[in-house]
């Protein structure tokens, strides 16, 4: 059984057997409120920000549970009679299971998690072979951009029918760039979007085979596999780990 009480915009809660009388339950309310007001006035209530100038107070509570515990009744200037009249002459509110469920990803002050948000999850630290990935990707990119750049001149001058390669190059030149991104930062779809990639990078350096060799197709090719590879493997940091206040 779970009761709560609100006083002076602080709550108090516990959790007690079912067979506990309600009663008891909120004179052991009560008790801890008389506590935790002699402890602490209004103005240290509303100048904290976080629970941890709180933390003290935690002995008290446990020395009011001992004493609950072991003679099973009020110690401070709460009365289990006056608690019972209370009750009687206004009945505290009963919540149910409805009551307290999600409606519409949120109730009760708390919003459903979801991994849609960028800021709020966090990936795996990235690993050495990450890094390696990232400078490997860098250098492609570099290349593509080279070669891209070096080929628009000559291209608007004596080839317009060369305009292809330097689509291919620029293309497979921003590719690289959102593997690295892909790779850095969570994002939604990120399976597919990573097969997307691949697949351009692919063809992109398929349809410049003329201006390339085999080893530079297959090293470009090896660096965009390496990258879909690690990108699809780091997950998210377990939350239980994220020891981040």
């Amino acid at each position: 059984m779970h009761g709560f009480l609100s006083s002076e915009g602080v709550s108090y809660m516990t959790v007690c057997a079912c067979s506990l009388p309600a009663a008891t339950a909120f004179c052991f309310l009560e008790d801890l409120r008389w506590e935790f007001t002699a402890c602490f006035d209004n103005s240290a209530v509303a100048l904290a920000s976080r629970p941890y100038p709180f933390l003290e107070f935690d002995s008290g509570i446990q020395k009011l549970q001992q004493h609950y515990n072991q003679k099973g009744g009020p110690s401070l200037e709460v009365t289990l009679a006056e608690v019972q009249e209370d009750l009687r002459t206004s009945p505290p509110q009963v919540l149910t299971m409805e009551d307290v469920a999600l409606t519409n990803g949120a109730a009760n002050g708390h919003v459903e998690q979801t991994a849609g948000s960028g800021q709020s999850q966090r990936l795996e630290p990235v690993s050495a072979p990450g890094i390696l990935s990232l400078i490997l990707n860098i250098m492609c990119a570099a290349l593509n951009l080279i070669r891209g750049v070096h080929l628009i001149e000559y291209t608007f001058q004596d080839d317009y029918d060369g305009v292809w390669n330097v689509v291919a190059f620029l293309l497979a030149f921003l590719c690289c760039v959102c593997q690295c991104h892909l790779y850095l930062f969570h994002t939604c779809q990120k399976k597919l979007k990573s097969f997307t990639l691949l697949t351009l990078i692919i063809l992109c350096n398929a349809f410049l085979f003329g201006l390339r060799n085999i080893w530079q197709l297959t090293f470009h090719m090896s660096v965009a596999c390496l990258s879909t590879l690690l990108t699809l493997h780091r997950k998210l940091l377990d939350r239980n780990m994220d020891c981040g206040v």
